[in-house]
């Protein structure tokens, strides 16, 4: 049991303080309300003590599980059902409170049904999670309250995350199989750094032979892997939390998109991935009702890239000023193919823009779905070409000096 301190509304309007021990917030709402009071706003101060030391394991599990896209589309999904069916947004929210397995986010949809008992609306809810649901979740809730299309909007907003998830997965069984390659081969060359070339070191300074420059460079590595063997793992980590850093700098983010876009193969599939998601997420938007400058703002927010990201964000701005979207956006040809163009310079002039996009994001889609199914028959022959490349540098520059101490014996 939690012990909360809340603030309660009398019938009279007049608001009350207290402690109250509850199961959660929940059940500290549903206490008051037998006790004609109406719950504003309650504080977890902890768990009741009592003798020894009372470790729940499931509110650690609640802390360290992440609330997946998953759990986040089937809520909207079986949210949209729910509403659509004619029940209340309370009593939809409290059923699926019940049969959410994930703890975490059973406690943030308990908290949206507190916020919108207490009187906020179900976006002004939605962005006191904003951490979990995202800008675009809560402004297109907004707008589908506004409408009256809420069981619509939430539609859309579930069918958004199902193509992201699909298109995430895809991506990242693509990347997977040249990791896990590139990772084996640097733990097997460490570990012949390590224990292998120093027997070899032996001999070939025993035979006293003539060591080539490619010969040397092995040695020198290997005496330096084995006298710093306990920092290795200290030096992977910095530099992996240096790249980290990198990353959440702006221009080195900045810097490592423009990289990576330019990457052979992987630069591709990066290109139609954002360009998916900036085809679906506007048409939607659009859809939902929201303006053109505010769909293409939350647009941008939702980008993975960098380069992406700006080109949206200035859009933006472009039409605010007059300008038309395939017009701002053909001045990045780099980012934005011409068949955008050419489909959304159709779409404005026939009024049609939203479901235009919608058919750029399903061509993007299937191009990333076929880039990722040819991908592993792509990438293997060049890892294997590289592996080639690499057991064949380490054998010359190991045996060639060899043999030739033999030959002067």
């Amino acid at each position: 049991m939690t012990i909360f301190t809340y603030s309660a509304a009398q019938k009279t309007g007049t608001i009350v303080k207290g402690e109250k021990e509850a199961e959660n917030q929940k059940a500290l709402a549903v206490l008051l309300k037998k006790d004609g009071l109406l719950l504003l706003q309650a504080e977890d101060r902890g768990k009741k003590r009592g003798f020894g030391i009372h470790v729940d394991v499931g509110e650690l599990i609640a802390h360290v599980r992440r609330i997946s896209l998953v759990d986040k589309m089937l809520f909207a999904r079986n949210l949209s059902v729910m509403v659509n069916a004619g029940m209340a947004l309370t009593q939809s929210l409290d059923a699926l409170s019940q049969e959410t397995a994930n703890l975490k986010f059973r406690r943030v949809i308990e908290d949206l049904h507190t916020s919108i008992t207490a009187g906020k609306s179900f976006a002004e809810s939605l962005r006191g999670h904003v951490a979990v649901f995202g800008t675009l979740f809560a402004n297109m809730v907004e707008v589908g309250e506004t409408t009256g299309k809420l069981s619509l909007v939430l539609k859309l907003i579930a069918n958004q995350m199902q193509k992201d998830n699909v298109l995430r997965k895809r991506v990242k069984g693509a990347m997977m199989y040249p990791a896990v390659i590139v990772i084996a081969l640097l733990c097997i060359g460490a570990l012949m750094m390590i224990y292998v070339v120093p027997t070899l070191t032996q001999t070939l300074e025993e035979l006293g032979a003539d060591l080539p420059f490619a010969t040397r460079i092995i040695i020198a590595t290997s005496k330096f892997m084995v006298a710093y063997a306990l920092l290795l793992p200290l030096i992977a980590a910095g530099v992996i939390f240096g790249f980290w850093r990198i990353l959440k700098n702006k221009h080195g983010k900045e810097l490592f998109d423009k990289i990576v876009l330019k990457l052979p193969i992987f630069g591709t599939l990066v290109n139609q991935f954002n360009a998916a998601r900036f085809c679906r997420t506007l048409s939607y938007l659009i859809m939902s009702g929201v303006p053109i400058v505010r769909s293409l703002e939350i647009t941008a927010s939702v980008l993975g890239n960098t380069l992406f990201k700006q080109a949206t964000e200035e859009a933006a701005k472009g039409i605010q000023t007059g300008k038309q979207l395939n017009e701002i956006l053909s001045l990045h040809p780099k980012i934005f193919r011409h068949i955008v163009i050419q489909m959304i310079q159709v779409g404005e002039q026939t009024g049609k823009l939203s479901e235009m996009l919608l058919r750029l994001a399903l061509f993007f889609e299937e191009d990333v779905s076929n880039a990722t199914k040819n991908m592993s028959t792509i990438i293997e022959p060049v890892l294997m070409i590289f592996v080639g490349i690499a057991v064949g540098f380490f054998a010359m520059a190991i045996l060639q000096p060899i043999y030739s101490s033999m030959g002067n014996i």
